[in-house]
């Protein structure tokens, strides 16, 4: 099932999205999903952020080759950061190259929702916690990154995090196809298999940290091939089961 975050009317709502046709969801997306009456065509809404975090939880370095052409070794655990909700942005929307950076990055990434508050909870029972999968763009300034201490600045400019199209339920996110376009040309292309350490896993790790709550994105790393956007580019990152997240940087 995919679950789309619309707004149509100036009204934002959620539905589940079947061809071009939207069912409208009644009631608590992250309860027990019902329906009503209501239908639209998705030519006629504007599609959002599949979900409106109150924070987004991200992990570094969590393919191997990635980690290698950082130059740095395979972490011995996850790294965790931090963005904050104001880098959301919608699909199609533009990402805005901040003046204080020389150099901007993008990192596909497969972006996991979660569904209900998760806490100490054990690799196996994850599955239950999680709603969705959708694409994300963990979007770097990576000079600013370089030069300080933590990575805050980095990661959290405005816009710095594109979410979409909507969020895939039945995925099984251990070995998918994951990809990253800029202007059509390919840049990254890896496998979820690759990842250090596997979503349920990761998402366990962090929940032994903090709470995550309903909405919250789990941001859970990008394979080798990261590298700099200009502004006019177009970027695109496109997983398998899920579909295509187009951003442009502005």
């Amino acid at each position: 099932m995919r679950i789309v975050r619309f707004k149509y009317n100036d009204e934002v709502k959620y539905g589940v999205l079947d061809m071009d046709s939207i069912s409208e969801i009644k009631g608590d997306v992250f309860g027990k999903l019902k329906t009503g009456k209501n239908r639209y065509n998705i030519s006629e809404v504007t599609l959002l952020a599949p979900a409106a975090p109150s924070k987004i939880v991200c992990v570094g370095k969590n393919y191997r080759e990635h980690a290698l052409e950082m130059g740095e070794g395979i972490p011995e655990e996850p790294t965790l950061f931090l963005k904050p909700p104001t880098a959301v942005i919608n699909p199609g929307d533009g990402i805005i190259y901040p003046d204080m950076s020389q150099r901007v990055d993008y990192e596909g990434e497969l972006a996991v929702v979660i569904k209900e508050a998760c806490k100490n909870v054990p690799p196996e029972d994850i599955p239950r916690y999680i709603l969705g999968y959708t694409c994300g763009n963990d979007v770097t300034a990576r000079d600013l990154q370089k030069k300080d201490i933590q990575w805050t600045r980095g990661k959290s400019f405005d816009t710095f995090c594109p979410l979409g199209p909507w969020i895939e339920t039945e995925l099984n996110p251990d070995n998918l196809k994951i990809q990253t376009y800029l202007n059509g040309e390919l840049k990254q292309s890896s496998s979820t298999a690759m990842m250090i350490t596997p979503v349920y896993e990761l998402i366990s790790f962090m929940s032994r940290v903090m709470t995550l709550m309903p909405g919250d994105v789990v941001m859970t790393g990008t394979p080798a091939g990261i590298g700099p956007m200009q502004k006019g580019d177009t970027v695109e990152v496109v997983i398998e089961g899920i579909g295509k997240l187009k951003n442009y940087v502005l």
